[in-house]
């Protein structure tokens, strides 16, 4: 699959630092997607199956293991993901990555309808040492053009 011929309509949005000074890096992307909000929520809040709903071809496997979940990347890259938050009615999920390079990596999915059958989805992504951002920002935007790839094709397929 090719995601990369997507990336360019993938809009970044800005990111606002809680504290001046932080130098946590944040990662903030708005992704405008002709699907319906009820199917985008459906895909991201099936955590045990990111890998053939929401990222395929990114990620290649998605286990879940008590209040995580294990998911494996293409390139062969293992991570650990806590679920922190699954929120059906704010239509939000969160989680942290457990282990690894990163001393903090945390990141959270928001879906809002915008407009009939369309969604805008949030995503945002922090991370420390912000030295991480350009790798974990690669990532993003992989998950990014493979998210719309693979909920549009499903709005399409009806």
């Amino acid at each position: 699959m090719d995601f990369r011929r997507h990336a360019g309509r993938l809009k970044p949005i800005q990111c606002t630092a809680i504290r001046p000074g932080d130098t946590m890096a944040s990662i903030c992307r708005e992704i405008l997607l002709d699907a319906d909000p009820a199917d985008v929520w459906a895909a991201i809040s099936d955590i045990g199956a990111t890998h053939e709903r929401l990222v395929p071809g990114v990620l290649v496997d998605t286990k879940l293991d008590g209040d995580a979940r294990i998911v494996t990347f293409a390139n062969g890259l293992v991570v650990r993901e806590r679920i922190v938050t699954l929120d059906h009615d704010a239509r939000r999920f969160v989680y942290a990555s457990v282990g690894g390079r990163a001393s903090h990596h945390n990141a959270s999915f928001q879906v809002f309808a915008d407009g009939e059958h369309r969604t805008r989805l949030v995503w945002i992504t922090d991370v420390l040492p912000d030295e991480l951002a350009g790798p974990i920002g690669q990532n993003v935007e992989l998950g990014a053009a493979a998210m719309k790839q693979a909920l549009e094709r499903k709005t399409s397929a009806r």
